[in-house]
């Protein structure tokens, strides 16, 4: 899955995006990837800046906003990492 970062969560994960493996959680009474699964993944790749800003973090999978942990993300999604954006 590629996984793109923007703003503050480009500069604390050091790279604009990357492709991760991402499996299911053990725990998960399915085999479906979930956003939480994605988040779990990213952020056992980084250190604990991108753990800050994740916090507050919106999420895209395909373009589209998602707001619940457990919704799907199909295997070959692409990620976005949003964090709050202020300005006008």
């Amino acid at each position: 899955m590629r996984v793109r970062y923007f703003a503050g969560a480009r500069a604390a994960a050091g790279v604009p995006e990357e492709r991760l493996r991402v499996t299911p959680s053990a725990a998960a009474s399915t085999t479906s990837v979930t956003v939480a699964d994605v988040v779990r993944t990213v952020l056992a790749s980084h250190g604990d800046a991108l753990a800050r800003v994740m916090g507050a973090c919106g999420f895209l999978v395909d373009g589209v906003a998602v707001r619940e942990e457990g919704a799907p993300v199909a295997d070959g999604a692409e990620f976005d990492v949003l964090p709050p954006f202020a300005g006008g």
